[in-house]
């Protein structure tokens, strides 16, 4: 008799092609398919868009992409597997310590433990040590599907009474799925590689640090040890490097260095700017002014303390209501200091009818906001309560999206190149619907066409990202990268439909009639105390010399060139540099030393032959050599060198 035909599956591959394969073949079955080599070093598969192992079954139908180890994607698993390698390290080396979540983070990962003895220093050198023989063992990742209740009773009976609580709370549905390497097991979902072997050596246990069960102050405490994995020790020690170079750069010691602003818990979340900080500001917020009003904006300023029904109606109650600071005037009257300036600006635009020959009408604000973030999300003046955003509202008739969209996304482009973030350096993204939004899918449809069309007429390369966009439009993300790497994402432009209908704006038309404004909500910073803690970053404190706080200091060699230090200081001044004297009794040495540590970008020296000549000795910050020329010379020079950008 003739054997039934295998029944096959067929599997799409990346590039459209589709491979047949026989029913309950693996991802492993298909790499092998294609090449054993591909096999070789698969380590995981990207099955219709989710990250799977190379064990389980395919379906037909599926999309299949595997996942090598050379691919970005292989970071997270790689990451993931690490810290099921670290909590087998710890309960090895430290048994009755309870293990309870340990995911993949940016960088790396880390894990909870429940333990009563704080970890130290030399135990994550143990613990590290233990890691590399669990990974030289080369132990197979196996996967194992197990009851909901039996695996509640299992955990409670060898004491793991978090991985206990985790499996009760979750949904019904939920397959539980354990994973073994070797004779240690976890409660995950996976994916895993194939053995721990897989993993390397590049990985690094950094540091613990406290953290409460499921992020509640009144759950108990655990410990949680963070590390940092990479796919080789080349990649390990280049984000070690970069590490270190970000603590040099470290915009909280900066600031206290160079006596820019500082922070006390008695207003924890905002910032003390000091003479020179606030001088940075002021610097910074002038340029932007400067090139806003060159672009035809007009300046408006908004209250801070704002009924809570407007943003009911705007619905950013609804959406941010949580991280509102509220003030309740009696029973019936709740207030909330603003977190944002949209809807301000709508009611600024509602004052008097407006006509389409009155639109656009670019609206801007250094708007103060308040956000309560959480005690533990704050980080110096880059993740702050109080903040200015230096935001603006373009109301618009539809068919002048383009033309501003353009204009905008051009004066980007040149904010951030004048500010020392060329615009290679810069990756643009495009936000799309997020699930919990406002609108239509046909207004959405109109929204996220608009702006891509406008990307594509920019000529800008763009990346489209799902679920990330305001609740009341898309929005183009820039993203900067800094000196040492990092990526910043600042400025946004959202385009949004949903506000001027939400909140009644309305022009007249050519036709007589009342119709809707498109808004295009924007910011080139963002946050102006964020954007600021970033160049202090990026530039490590060296700053450009038109944004220098301080940009020349005059320095006497001794008391007896008093007087022409201080003629030589009047010449600065009458010339509008930021300068400053340093006439203490101290060797020039320890002057320029001193000065050097704070970032001043210049130095002029005056010594007995410079007043008798009329010259000063120029030394330049980090230069070992110094210029003597006239002092008319210098202050011309140093005139014409911190011009800013848009008097070049």
């Amino acid at each position: 008799m003739n054997q039934p035909a295998e029944k096959l599956m067929n599997i799409t591959l990346p590039d459209g092609n589709v491979r047949q394969l026989p029913q309950g073949a693996t991802a492993l079955d298909l790499a092998n398919n294609i090449s054993k080599s591909l096999a070789k070093v698969s380590i995981a598969a990207r099955i219709d868009g989710e990250l799977r192992d190379l064990t389980l079954p395919l379906h037909d139908g599926a999309k299949v992409a595997i996942i090598t180890r050379d691919m970005p994607e292989a970071l997270e698993i790689i990451r993931h597997d690490a810290a099921h390698i670290m909590a087998e390290a710890v309960q090895a080396l430290y048994p009755g310590t309870q293990v309870t979540i340990g995911p993949a983070i940016e960088n790396g990962f880390y894990y909870d433990f429940a333990r009563d003895t704080p970890f130290t220093p030399e135990d994550l050198e143990k613990i590290e040590a233990k890691m590399r023989q669990i990974i030289a063992a080369d132990k197979p990742f196996t996967r194992e599907v197990w009851d909901r209740n039996k695996a509640i009773q299992h955990f409670e009976s060898i004491g793991e009474k978090y991985k206990a609580m985790i499996i009760q709370d979750l949904p019904q549905t939920e397959t539980i799925t354990i994973y073994r390497q070797g004779d240690w097991y976890d409660l995950c979902r996976g994916p895993h590689l194939p053995s721990t072997g897989k993993v390397g050596n590049g990985f690094k246990l950094m540091r613990v640090a406290g953290a409460y069960w499921r992020g509640d102050a009144k759950n108990a405490q655990l410990q949680r040890i963070y590390g940092t994995a990479w796919r080789n020790e080349t990649e390990l020690k280049t984000h070690l490097t970069q590490l270190e170079e970000a603590e040099k750069r470290d915009h909280r010691r900066l600031g206290r260095e160079m006596e820019l602003f500082h922070l006390q818990d008695d207003a924890a979340g905002s910032i003390f700017w000091h003479p020179h900080g606030w001088t940075l500001y002021r610097t910074l917020e002038n340029y932007i002014r400067a090139r806003i009003q060159h672009d035809g904006y007009v300046e408006v300023k908004t209250p801070q303390l704002v009924n809570s029904s407007m943003f009911m109606k705007s619905g950013h109650w609804d959406m941010y209501g949580d991280k509102m600071f509220r003030v309740i005037l009696d029973e019936e009257t709740m207030f909330g200091i603003k977190p944002m300036n949209c809807p301000c600006h709508v009611q600024v635009y509602n004052q008097g009818m407006k006509s389409y020959r009155d639109l656009p009408i670019r609206m801007a604000e250094f708007g103060s906001c308040h956000r309560n973030e959480p005690s533990g999300s704050l980080h110096g003046i880059m993740r702050v309560r109080g903040f200015v955003q230096d935001d603006a509202h373009i109301f618009c008739r539809e068919d002048q999206v383009m033309a501003e969209s353009l204009k905008y996304c051009a004066m980007q482009m040149k904010v951030y190149e004048d500010l020392g973030f060329p615009t290679e350096n810069v990756n643009i993204k495009l936000a799309l619907r997020p699930d919990v939004r406002g609108g239509t899918d046909e207004v959405w449809d109109k929204a996220e066409d608009g702006l891509r069309k406008a990307l594509t007429a920019a000529g800008m390369k763009f990346e489209e990202i799902p679920n990330e966009g305001a609740f009341y439009g898309p929005k183009i993300e820039f993203h900067l990268t800094d000196a040492i790497g990092r990526v910043w994402q600042c400025g946004t432009l959202q385009l949004d439909f949903v506000l001027p209908e939400r909140l009644d704006a309305n022009y007249i038309g050519e036709d007589g009639n009342k119709h809707r404004p498109v808004m295009l909500h924007r910011a080139m910073l963002g946050s102006m105390e964020r954007f600021i803690g970033i160049m202090i970053e990026h530039f490590s404190g060296k700053f450009p010399l038109w944004l220098a706080p301080l940009q020349v200091v005059v320095a006497g060699i001794t008391n007896d060139m008093d007087e022409y230090t201080h003629e030589v200081l009047a010449a600065c001044k009458a010339a509008g540099l930021r300068a400053d004297i340093d006439i203490r009794n101290e060797k020039i040495n320890y002057k320029i030393r001193e000065h050097s540590l704070k970032k001043v970008p210049l130095m002029l020296v005056v010594g007995k032959k410079e007043a008798e000549n009329k010259t000063v000795a120029l030394r330049r910050l980090g230069g070992e050599s110094q210029e003597v020329i006239s002092l008319a010379d210098a202050i011309a020079k140093l005139k014409q060198e911190a011009k800013t950008p848009l008097e070049k």
